[in-house]
């Protein structure tokens, strides 16, 4: 796991300098603190050719945490002929039967890393190489021969990748904070990118929060040449044929498919560990890796004062059930603190709360191990959200019952709007106000966190006028699209049902915009490499072909994770309900919070009023305050945003 940074140029550009690239790679130190590469070939004529044109400049940049082959691993790597270079920020799971293959055929090894496997798979095969991977990655190869630069980026989008493209020069690294330290970094905001962060919490892929800075999308490569870009899609989820197979044959399949990820998660040549909320998903991890593993297995979980937001009793009962070697952190977050370090760290604006003990858990946890496996990815597969089964039910009453009627009783808009966490009234009232409308519609209302009205109220009219035609909610409706129609729009026969769909639209936008973002970003500020074995990409396309009945049936979710291994967890951890991962932010903002708040966002200085209205926020923070309406989750989104501008913008 590690960082990695680097450019390419044409012959009229000034290109990387070995101290920009240094710098770049310094930005990166806690992804990789345990070594360091740098790699510069600058632009010159190629004699060799008929016209003897000029060949691009070229630089590469390294920061490695070692996890694999700690002796011989160091990048960046190259082939025999050094035609072909390579720096690789992940890991490749399947490196040893994809080595062993490339012996057969007569490569050869000169280390024992994965790295090196990408190289020689890249000389067989060129860009189909990256199909045959299965991990977490994010890969910049220099191909000498073909004087083109080739980026990739894993297809669930766990590893981060931006690039800027500015006429013939390319920049790319693992994070925004070693993009900013080239010469001519542009820092002008991305309204559009703006807009689509006040709607979704995080900003959404290809966009990033800069101006002609871009992310490349999970599943996707991007080539240089000549100084021409284009990008393209390498693998897609196939959600044309919904499987027909029977629970028995279902269960028998996800046991092989599941215990195959997690045994190959298990290769680590450092001390690994797993995350263990008490939850359904990262129980089974823990239980399902014990049984791989002839010493216990070290686990950890971390508890709070609240107790609407502890699990920690549930982990503790897990780990007495499966053996393993178990620690439980007790954090009291202090809450002035943790917003200051998670803005430094994301530096792009993320607002999504469980982010806080993401970051404290990671923290505690590489203080014992350097790699540690997690359960993100069981409830996009296998309808684990509450939302999913709110999506079911409103399909049903849709069918059945006057939504008009319900949509505009008087009993509706007087019900309360709680701050407590799992506020039934609160949720049967967003429930309702959104019946009536498309599913797509109905999902959108129940996931944004400013809706469209809302976010023009809070803009000034200067910054209306520089918003981009595109409306953010396209990002979700054509994910949700995707499992409807193919790619030339034909529709899917049968069709999927909505709650597919949703989930469909989760893995391509919530899953590695919100959820990978959060891992990655929390894990390696603290030089932890986070493993995902329900996202092993043979087990996301078979998911995703399984009939929702196989996932949701009797008001449960994950219906078959439960039928699979019922025998497998304690009882209470399936029966108990779902918590989440989070922080009493509602509490913080009347409380600790309180009096940073106000100033940052009605400031003097509040740097968010270059384009936001001061009375717009004002009014969200007095309704909140006086308990009028619980805003908490727009309001962090609008704390999160200032704070972002404040460490990463210049005052204007």
């Amino acid at each position: 796991m590690c960082g990695i940074a680097g450019g390419v140029w044409g012959q009229d550009d000034a290109g990387l300098s070995q101290e920009c690239l240094r710098r770049m790679t310094d930005a990166l130190v806690h992804r990789g603190p345990d070594d360091q590469g740098h790699w510069i070939s600058n632009s010159h004529r190629r004699m060799e050719t008929v016209d003897q044109r000029w060949s691009a400049g070229v630089g590469l940049g390294f920061r490695r945490l070692s996890i694999i082959d700690l002796e011989t691993g160091r990048q960046p790597m190259s082939n025999e002929s050094g035609s072909v270079r390579i720096v690789f920020n992940g890991e490749i799971y399947n490196y040893r039967e994809l080595r062993h293959r490339l012996e057969g055929s007569g490569h050869q090894f000169s280390t024992h890393s994965d790295t090196e496997t990408i190289v020689h798979l890249y000389e067989d095969l060129g860009v189909k190489a990256f199909s045959h991977l299965n991990g977490m990655f994010a890969i910049a190869l220099w191909d000498a021969e073909h004087d083109r630069l080739i980026l990739a980026r894993d297809r669930l989008g766990k590893k981060p990748l931006f690039y800027w493209h500015n006429g013939s020069q390319l920049y790319f690294a693992s994070e925004l904070k070693a993009l900013v330290t080239v010469p001519g970094f542009p820092k002008e905001l991305d309204a559009g990118a703006i807009d689509a962060y006040l709607t979704y919490q995080y900003i959404p892929h290809p966009l990033s929060v800069y101006q002609g800075v871009k992310k490349l999308a999970p599943g996707h490569l991007l080539v240089y040449e000549r100084g021409q870009v284009h990008t393209e899609r390498y693998w897609d989820i196939d959600w044309s044929a919904e499987r027909s197979i029977s629970e028995f044959d279902a269960a028998a399949r996800l046991k092989e498919l599941l215990d195959d990820a997690i045994r190959l998660r298990l290769r680590s040549d450092v001390p690994l560990g797993a995350f263990l909320s008490g939850g359904i998903d990262s129980s089974l991890i823990v239980t399902l890796a014990q049984k791989h593993l002839s010493e216990p297995i070290r686990t950890f979980s971390i508890g709070f004062s609240e107790a609407d937001h502890d699990e920690t009793a549930f982990a503790q009962m897990v780990a007495d059930h499966a053996g393993t070697r178990h620690e439980r952190f007790e954090v009291q977050p202090d809450a002035l603190d943790i917003v200051d370090r998670l803005a430094e760290a994301y530096d792009e604006p993320f607002s999504d709360s469980s982010a806080v003990p993401t970051w404290y858990l990671c923290e505690m946890t590489r203080r014992s191990v350097t790699v540690a496996l997690s359960g993100d990815g069981g409830d996009e597969l296998f309808g684990g959200y509450d939302r999913y089964r709110a999506l079911q039910l409103s399909e049903q009453l849709q069918r059945w019952l006057p939504i008009g009627t319900i949509r505009n009783a008087w009993w509706l808009k007087r019900l309360p709007d709680s701050s407590a966490r799992r506020s039934f009234l609160r949720r049967v009232r967003r429930f309702c106000e959104a019946l009536g409308q498309s599913a797509s519609d109905r999902y959108m209302n129940w996931i944004q966190i400013f809706g469209e009205a809302q976010r023009l109220d809070l803009y000034k009219e200067d910054w209306v006028a520089r918003l981009p035609d595109r409306d953010p909610v396209d990002f979700l409706t054509q994910a949700w699209r995707h499992a409807l129609y193919d790619a030339e729009g034909k529709s899917r026969k049968p069709p999927r049902d909505p709650m597919s769909c949703a989930m469909a639209a989760d893995l391509q936008t919530y899953l590695p915009c919100d959820l990978m973002t959060k891992v990655d970003i929390a894990s390696m500020a603290h030089s932890l490499e986070a493993r995902q074995p329900f996202l092993d990409y043979r087990l996301v396309e078979w998911a995703a072909s399984l009939p929702v009945t196989l996932k949701m049936r009797s008001g449960r979710g994950k219906w078959l994770l439960y039928q699979t291994y019922r025998e497998l967890l304690p009882q209470a951890i399936w029966n108990r309900p779902k918590m989440g991962f989070g922080v009493p932010i509602a509490k913080w903002f009347r409380t600790s919070l309180r009096d940073r708040t106000y100033d940052a966002l009605l400031g003097s200085d509040a740097r968010c009023h270059a384009f936001l209205r001061p009375e717009a926020i004002r009014a969200l923070l007095d309704e909140h305050m006086q308990g009028r309406a619980n805003q908490a989750y727009r309001l962090w989104n609008l704390l999160m945003l200032e704070l972002w501008l404040r460490r990463w913008t210049v005052p204007q």
